[in-house]
């Protein structure tokens, strides 16, 4: 959800902190005191098109930020954030933007800057916005098999993931095959190209660790005369006359002497001798050392060459001596395929083709779970719909491509199946059905959007819902079946809606009331909590339209108390 949002210097709005809470916020007030433009600094938060002319006449920049709180750990927000390498902590997801005077932007989530394309996919999956005239999500074509999809659940999703597994394989084949029976001259081209790296890297006769031990031995090599004066002066510290060897067996000895007479001193006698050994063995490492230091200045000329050569192939073939070697191996496969071509054509081609029956088989079992789920999507759909007196519109799933008795060839199978899948809608009796992103009449496709929600808010996960004056247009008992489906929704959504109606006011949670003022010549926006005596003015107001009355006073009363009554049913 939701919880803070913090608005600054933004069109008519000087400074506005807001908290939001679950369930449903009603946002009311006079026409033009602001309250679209809190909306429209929410749409910019999430990734919406911004412009230097949002920002308040006179300052810098505009400043946007807001707080989201996730306490579902599957939301997918949280993948989202991971794929764009933003930490979340704690379920917290801060947004915010500042679009400057000369109308360019800065995002940043929890603190780490991104492009507008990333805020947006980001934001897509905390705030869906539904205005009066927009079709947002609902009404895009595209997107109605994944709700479908959505609303089939664990039935769906099981089908999707067995069809997943054999796609994945025969796509796989496909491409191997493509690539095959490509152009003949770009195949002569690519195996020519392929057989002189393989020779390159055959001649060169690498291997493993190579680069490595060459360049310990360089560094030994261009340390000589250092190492040498070290082993010598170590040596010579040991093993040399009345040194370290001298002196540790002369202790011995003494030590010896002094054990036979006192038995207490047979242990130090013990130590000082195995570190007298010690220092035996150490001194013939070190003359063994001394022995095969040889200075050779041709060896460390041909090191360099040879590190050079090998440097050369990281640059064309990988990074390293392992990672050329597997490239060596998986060309020489090519050239294998390439030269044998027929029969890998041929062997591929005969998996392909029983690929395709699996993938057929899982297309058309997906296929069959969808078409049973439309029905019931189609049923719940009429429901809504009865419930907001549009009980004449037929609303379908159609099947616009289904694998179904055709021949279907590889452009027709797609990640999620061979399904494309559109709502059709007629909301006059008689009439055909038509496409829903086809419905012009602002009343009907908010109610019908309405309709939709209800059930989709379910499925989709989205955080935080706005509706932007979606009852414009209706009254009376249609006013308060919108009314109690926006309540439904927010039972599964945080839920922010501008309405003008006293009905959708009644059933609100929390009611904001949004109102200008004038100070030091300058307009700016006010937003205030509703306490229960000013929510029942307020609602008397949206009533009356101007003139606060008794009559009007008791009627908003008692659409309080109607509310309270269904929230309890």
């Amino acid at each position: 959800m939701l919880q803070e949002l913090s608005i600054k210097n933004f069109a008519i709005i000087d400074s506005l902190s807001l908290s939001f809470e679950e369930g449903l916020t009603v946002l009311s007030g006079e026409t033009g005191a602001g309250k679209s433009i809190i909306i429209d600094a929410i749409h910019l938060l999430v990734g919406g098109r911004g412009s230097s002319e949002y920002v308040r006449h006179g300052e810098k920049k505009a400043e946007i930020e807001g707080l989201f709180i996730l306490d579902n750990e599957t939301h997918p927000c949280f993948q989202k954030a991971a794929d764009f390498g933003i930490e979340v902590e704690e379920g917290m997801i801060v947004l915010r933007r500042d679009i400057s005077s000369t109308g360019k932007s800065v995002c940043r989530i929890n603190g780490k800057l991104v492009t507008i394309a990333i805020m947006r996919e980001i934001g897509a999956s905390l705030i869906d916005i539904h205005g009066q005239h927009e079709h947002q999500e609902l009404m895009n074509e595209s997107l109605h098999l994944s709700l479908l999809d959505q609303f089939g659940g664990k039935d769906i999703a099981s089908g999707l993931s067995g069809y997943g597994q054999v796609y994945k394989e025969y796509l796989s084949i496909y491409k191997q095959l493509k690539r095959l029976n490509e152009n003949e001259q770009e195949m002569a081209h690519r195996l020519d190209l392929i057989q002189f790296q393989l020779k390159e890297i055959h001649d060169a006769n690498l291997q493993l660790n190579e680069d490595e031990e060459l360049q310990d031995e360089k560094r030994k090599l261009m340390n000589f005369e250092r190492l040498f004066e070290a082993l010598q002066t170590s040596y010579d510290s040991i093993q040399g006359e009345r040194k370290g060897m001298d002196w540790a067996g002369l202790a011995m000895s003494h030590l010896e002497t002094a054990a036979e007479v006192d038995s207490q001193y047979e242990k130090t006698l013990e130590s000082v001798s195995n570190a007298y050994y010690i220092l035996e063995d150490a001194a013939n490492q070190v003359r063994g050392g001394l022995d095969q230091l040889e200075f050779e200045p041709n060896r460390l000329d041909l090191i360099e060459a040879r590190l050079n050569e090998i440097n050369g192939l990281k640059r064309k073939y990988g990074s390293t001596v392992e990672e050329i070697l597997a490239y060596s191996s998986k060309i020489e496969e090519e050239i294998e395929t390439i030269l044998n071509k027929d029969s890998h054509v041929e062997q591929l081609q005969s998996k392909l083709q029983s690929l395709e029956k699996d993938l057929s088989l899982e297309a058309k079992n997906l296929s069959d779970t969808r078409k049973m789920w439309a029905k019931k999507l189609t049923a719940s759909i009429h429901e809504q719909l009865k419930q907001l007196y549009m009980d004449k519109t037929k609303f379908e799933v159609r099947f616009v491509k289904s694998g179904e008795n055709e021949s279907f060839s590889f452009q027709d199978f797609k990640k999620d199946g061979w399904d494309t899948v559109e709502f059709y809608i007629s909301t006059n009796p008689g009439e055909p059905l038509k496409p829903l992103s086809k419905v012009a009449s602002g009343g009907e496709l908010s109610r019908i959007m309405l309709a939709l929600k209800t059930i989709f808010s379910k499925h989709q996960g989205i955080t935080s819902i706005i509706f932007d004056e979606v009852d414009t247009g209706v009254s009376g008992r249609v006013a308060q079946a919108i009314a109690e489906k926006i309540y439904q929704v927010a039972v599964h959504s945080q839920v922010m809606c501008i309405s003008h109606l006293p009905q959708v006011a009644a059933m609100a949670d929390c009611h904001l009331f949004i109102s200008k003022k004038m100070s030091g010549g300058r307009t700016s926006t006010m937003v205030k909590r509703l306490q229960e005596k000013d929510k029942i003015r307020e609602i008397s107001r949206m009533i009356s339209g101007v003139e606060i009355t008794d009559l009007t006073l008791e009627h908003a009363k008692e659409l309080l108390q109607l509310a309270g009554s269904i929230k309890e049913t």
